[in-house]
């Protein structure tokens, strides 16, 4: 007798049954689940895009609210010839005063304070910011020679573009006015502003500045770019102070943490608007695009000078500061060179 493990105990072979045929192979499975995953991405994309509509457009809803608050200059700029403008380029004159309505001292009709022209060249990479001083000794078109804060006085907004235009041969593209409540409103909305003091001063108001680095908000913030008394160089110095603070300010609103976060610039736009006053042409859409088109420029793009000058002189039993010619054309070429940032004004 064998072993044969297929031949039972019994001696008695077993059948071997055939295998029920199970037809077809079932279809496999994989295109279904690749399937269910296209259609998961597909409304995960849609669902973002969605919700990223939905924040733009309440961010662009919050920000055209907020910008209402400022005011619209529609005459602006000056009636007939003008510098032929730098294609690509933007130059915006920006005005600062006490007093943005018509109390007694400076106001739309009265004089600026502080004049500033900032320019960002075609390629958008930098910032420059010219403050040019009030007591500048000037051609005001119309009217001969005369401190480049009396435009003001004498014509207007038109007639301070059309004499900073002549004054750096460049078009002026967009006009902003802020009183100095705006500075003490944005040091708070960011949370403090810091600056780097040269010197410790006592304004005349009575807050006091240490020397090295400081923060800068409310109060403070106003006080520290309105002093001039305090110091030898006078307007010099606060010039000099009031680019320290907007290098400041800069630092914190070209931040990643403000820049991206529209909430954040809905904040500082509600802030700064109702002490703002500007060209018909400067609307929520013109601050978007300038946002967007800021967004790799950071505080070190940001670049800061005075209009060269000779000193101080005297004109018509007046204290003035002289313009240098020499320097100016230097300016004006940097300007249209697209170069403006690389310029360095020769010390007094």
């Amino acid at each position: 007798m064998t072993d044969d493990p297929r031949i039972p105990k019994n001696g008695m072979p077993t059948a071997v049954l055939p295998v029920a045929d199970s037809g077809p192979a079932a279809a496999p499975t994989q295109p279904r689940r690749t399937r269910d995953r296209v259609k998961i991405a597909f409304f995960t994309v849609l669902t973002v895009f969605v919700v990223a509509l939905l924040v733009v457009g309440v961010f662009a809803w919050n920000l055209w609210s907020s910008f209402d608050q400022a005011d619209r200059l529609e005459d602006a700029f000056p009636d007939g010839d003008r510098p032929a403008a730098v294609e690509g380029a933007q130059t915006v004159l920006l005005l600062g005063s006490d007093s943005r309505g018509t109390d007694e001292g400076d106001d739309l009709t009265g004089r600026s304070d502080t004049i500033m022209v900032v320019h960002i060249p075609a390629d958008q990479a930098t910032v420059t910011v010219m403050s040019i001083m009030r007591d500048n000794w000037v051609d005001i078109p119309g009217h001969g020679e005369g401190k480049i804060n009396a435009a003001m006085a004498l014509g207007g907004v038109p007639l301070v573009v059309q004499t900073v235009e002549q004054f750096i041969d460049t078009r002026i593209d967009h006009v902003a006015i802020v009183d100095f409540e705006s500075f003490s409103a944005i040091s708070d909305a960011l949370g403090g502003v810091t600056v780097q003091n040269p010197s410790a001063f006592t304004a005349v108001s009575g807050e006091h500045f240490d020397e090295g680095e400081i923060t800068l908000a409310g109060g403070d913030a106003l006080a520290f770019v309105r002093e001039r008394k305090a110091f030898a160089t006078g307007d010099y110095r606060r010039a000099a102070n009031q680019q320290r603070f907007l290098k400041g300010m800069l630092s914190g609103i070209l931040s990643p943490d403000t820049l991206v976060n529209p909430f954040r610039v809905s904040e500082l736009v509600s802030a700064v608007s109702p002490h703002l006053t500007v060209d018909a042409g400067v609307d929520p859409w013109y601050l978007l695009s300038t946002i967007w088109g800021a967004r790799d420029i950071r505080s070190g793009d940001v670049h800061f000078f005075t209009s060269p000058t000779l000193g101080t002189g005297w004109r018509g039993g007046q204290s003035v500061v002289l313009p240098d010619p020499d320097e100016m054309e230097v300016v004006r070429q940097a300007i249209e060179d697209g170069t403006l940032s690389a310029y360095e004004p020769p010390e007094l």
